[in-house]
């Protein structure tokens, strides 16, 4: 078998010299390399899966036989394919299959469309959706069972809010679930209650864990007609890659795909702190899999969420002098599972959106640093509201930022409202990360946001909403380039 030589350097670009003809290879184009020595190519041939040419037209010719398909690009964009850094994967797949509400702008619009799925359903068949934000409504309040009982009297409803973070039920589901007056609040979770004490309907963080299921997947094995829909509107968007944040059912329903060959989206998969112990147990660790599925990391969560108003802050929320959020894990907790995964080999993804978190978690971080775990990645994820001075940390200890554009044209009024402009100033802070030399990751949330990086880069670059808004940007100091945006969603991720 003849190996590849080392890369050969011409005037034209970089040429890899392989004995193998090319699969495919695209001429006149406009490709953008992300190498910033040869940031521009005009063809790339591949190979048995693999890039071998990068460079000029002609010499890409000399990777051409019979077989080989030629892709004319008439001097249009060639970028890489995207990676979706942060994804609840096998959750995207079954809304697509389940009761959408986003864009509603009323509690009666939410109502609505719950309707239209119940005169489709079995009595007793539960109705699970999501995507509500009551935010966004005519009358902005934290709706509850009562309004559901009167269009789902017979059937359970399970209504995810936007973030993920909070969970909108029935009557029937409280019963169902066994879930009552007497029932506590778990640690890092909250059951709403009304003045009388009986739930009022809304479960808040780990008590959405009292359903069974746990975020972003259901209780039920996933079918698998909806798990491929949803690889293919991946591949539409443009994703060849994503690092999904769930647990053991969505692992085990890409292993099916995969052991069966049907598995065509590389997925980089993280545990739940939860199973981190078995994990250890079993002597798990990162890269166990192969191109396709591979166990990289542990995902622990530091606080909750802001829509949810349980984002952990340094300063209260403006209006509510009593709520700075809630801690999820506490820094002796958090510091506990990183140093026990990094030492199995473990990267460790931490959930952090308010300042206060986002301080605890750089703070386990830099210790584990200290301590000599050099080689774990270490992230972040969403990052969402700094305190100017933990900028400079992320470099430092390096913390890798992974972050999902798409939240900030939907949270930037909720952040001022939330949180006021001055203390929302550091939200979102892309351009403010990248000056300070860390790595950003980009992501969507789906379903939490639209599968679309195309539209994150949008976001990413201009800081405005679909409609434009506003002019010169949210936070326009935060605007990045768009060659830092693509990079988010390739080199970054």
């Amino acid at each position: 078998m003849k190996t590849v030589p080392e890369r050969l350097s011409t005037r034209a670009g970089y040429v890899r010299i392989s004995a193998m003809p090319a699969d495919l290879i695209v001429v006149k184009g406009n490709i953008l390399t992300q190498d910033t020595e040869r940031p521009r190519a005009q063809a790339v041939a591949f190979a048995a899966g693999k890039i071998v040419y990068v460079g000029d037209d002609a010499s890409a010719q000399s990777y051409r036989d019979r077989n080989t398909q030629v892709i004319d690009a008439r001097g249009r964009l060639v970028l890489s394919a995207f990676t979706d850094s942060h994804i609840h994967f096998t959750g995207f797949a079954e809304s697509l299959e389940q009761v959408d509400l986003n864009g509603c702008d009323s509690l009666e619009a939410a109502l609505a469309r719950v309707v239209a799925r119940v005169t489709q359903a079995q009595p007793g068949e539960t109705i699970s959706g999501g995507g509500w934000n009551h935010l966004d409504w005519a009358e902005p309040k934290f709706p509850d069972r009562n309004s559901l009982d009167t269009v789902a009297p017979n059937n359970p409803v399970i209504l995810t809010r936007k973030d993920g973070h909070s969970v909108w039920v029935n009557s029937a589901t409280l019963q169902a679930r066994g879930i009552t007056r007497d029932t506590p609040d778990p640690q890092g979770g909250r059951i709403d209650r009304d003045a009388t004490g009986e739930p009022t309907g809304l479960l808040r963080e780990n008590a959405i864990d009292l359903l069974g299921g746990g975020l972003g997947v259901s209780a039920n094995e996933l079918d698998e007609s909806a798990l491929l829909r949803a690889i293919a509107h991946a591949h539409r968007a443009g994703l060849a890659a994503i690092h999904n944040i769930e647990g053991a059912k969505s692992l085990r329903a890409f292993q099916s795909l995969h052991s069966r060959g049907k598995l065509k989206l590389r997925v980089v998969h993280s545990i739940p702190d939860a199973s981190l112990e078995p994990a250890l147990t079993l002597g798990l660790g990162r890269g166990l899999g192969d191109e396709w599925l591979r166990l990289q990391a542990v995902k622990i969560f530091a606080d909750g969420s802001l829509g949810s108003q349980t984002a952990e802050l340094r300063e209260p929320f403006e209006g509510a002098p009593e709520n700075r959020g809630m801690t999820i894990t506490d820094s002796e907790r958090m510091l506990s599972l990183a140093r026990g995964a990094a030492h199995a080999h473990l990267d460790v993804w931490i959930h952090a959106i308010g300042d206060a978190a986002i301080a605890r978690t750089l703070s386990v971080f830099e210790t584990l640093r200290g301590e000599g775990y050099t080689d774990a990645i270490f992230r972040i994820e969403h990052a969402q509201h700094l305190h100017p001075a933990d900028l400079p940390r992320f470099a430092r200890a390096d913390v890798i930022a992974s972050m999902q554009p798409l939240h900030q044209p939907s949270d930037m009024k909720m952040a001022d409202a939330l949180l006021g402009p001055e203390r929302a100033r550091y939200t979102y802070a892309f351009k403010s990360l990248q000056d300070a030399g860390a790595v950003l990751a980009f992501g969507s949330d789906c379903p939490v946001e639209r599968l679309e990086p195309l539209r994150g880069i949008h976001a990413a670059v201009t800081r405005q909403n679909v409609e434009g808004e506003p002019r010169e940007g949210w936070v326009p100091e935060e605007r990045l380039s768009v060659a830092a945006a693509v990079r988010g969603f390739t080199i970054g991720a």
